[in-house]
Parts: structure tokens; sequence; C-alpha cells
């Protein structure tokens, strides 16, 4: 679960942005995270790669409000990237209960579908 509580942590503090496709401002609680499935998107300002999947992951996000989609940028929050090991942007880390299920490096945009598709099949599987 500490993954979750330091994903919370830094939600709290405005340094990572969470795409959905609510307008509402709500206050991220901790019942969210527990038990959900969540992306998190380690990206950079500079990287031509991350921009050019942005607009795609958005789109994801709001095709799965399932899913929590979370956008960390690695130069705002570089001590939590270092401990995610993140070597390259974007790098995509999929998470189930706290832990991690799949990480993606690159912006390659089939390749994220298609773990995102694999993500929501196993959930229906093993939670019905």
């Amino acid at each position: 679960m500490k993954i979750f509580e330091e994903v919370k942590i830094e939600l709290k503090t405005c340094q990572s942005h969470r795409h959905t496709p609510k307008e509402e401002d709500e206050p991220d609680h901790h019942a969210q995270f527990v038990g959900g499935n969540v992306i998190a998107n380690f990206s950079a300002t500079w990287c031509d790669p991350c921009k050019s999947v942005a607009p795609y992951y958005v789109e994801l996000s709001e095709k799965h409000p399932s899913l929590m989609f979370l956008t960390i940028d690695v130069d705002e929050l570089t001590d939590f990237s270092k401990q995610w090991e993140v070597k390259a942007t974007p790098t995509f880390f999929f998470l189930r209960d706290g832990q991690q299920i799949d990480k993606l490096v690159g912006a390659n945009k089939h390749e994220l579908e298609k773990k995102i598709t694999n993500i929501l099949e196993d959930s229906n599987t093993t939670h019905h």
C-alpha cells in the first residue's frame, strides 16, 4: 500500500496531474487508490515523445473512467521519479492494489492501449 500513499502525498502537493473525464474539483481520498487500477505516466515537458502521446493518454483516460490516470513530471518530482527508477520518458507503470503489474517504456500508443485492455480484462475476470 506504500505506493498509493506516496502518490496521494504528491497529488496533495499539486505536483502531478490526474486525468479524469470529470471537471469537478473533488479531493482525492485514500479509498479511491486502494483496490483500484492506476496508470502512472512519468513524463517531461521537454520530451517530444511525451508530447506526442499526451493527447492520446488523455483520450484513454476519458475512454476508461474506471482507471486512474496520473501524469508525473520527472523534473518537478525528481526524487519520486528516482524511487521508481525511471530511466527514460515516457515510462508508464501499471498498478493494481498498490502493486506494479506491468511497465511500458516509450510512446507506443498501440502497446499502451493493449496493456490497458489487458488490465481491464484481468480485473473483470478476477473481480467477478
